[in-house]
């Protein structure tokens, strides 16, 4: 099951943190067709948010149609967005974390680490942009 937290500092709304997480669970295959999402008291009990706040995320996934609502029984996932086969997953997570531990070792810390990786991924969409 996912377990949600919250970032304060990152001026993206609470709800659609909730929103980025269950998406970011879905393409990652960590959430599949069926699963429960944790239940609104149990994510107000974990990370101490308001019920309305959790609802209106879980709406907005219902209106995406990720997830469907089952009034007493609570949401489940109604489709994932995984793009890629899972089985792929493990590889790419060992090549990332090596590329984490290089960069780290090179003197970049977090920030600057998620810094470099942003910037070049954007070179890399705007590459394909330019190619398509």
């Amino acid at each position: 099951m996912i377990e949600f937290y919250l970032d304060a500092s990152s001026g993206v709304p609470a709800y659609l943190q909730l929103v980025q997480q269950v998406k970011r669970a879905l393409r990652l295959d960590m959430l599949k067709v069926g699963d429960q999402l944790p239940t609104v008291r149990e994510v107000v009990a974990s990370i101490a948010i308001n019920p309305n706040t959790v609802l209106k995320g879980y709406r907005a996934l219902e209106q995406e149609g990720l997830v469907v609502s089952r009034p007493g029984q609570g949401t489940f996932v109604r489709r994932t967005l995984g793009g890629m086969h899972p089985a792929d997953l493990p590889a790419l997570r060992r090549d990332l974390l090596g590329w984490i531990e290089r960069a780290s070792a090179a003197g970049l810390d977090g920030e600057g680490v998620l810094d470099l990786f942003m910037s070049t991924f954007r070179e890399a969409q705007h590459g394909e942009e330019a190619s398509a």
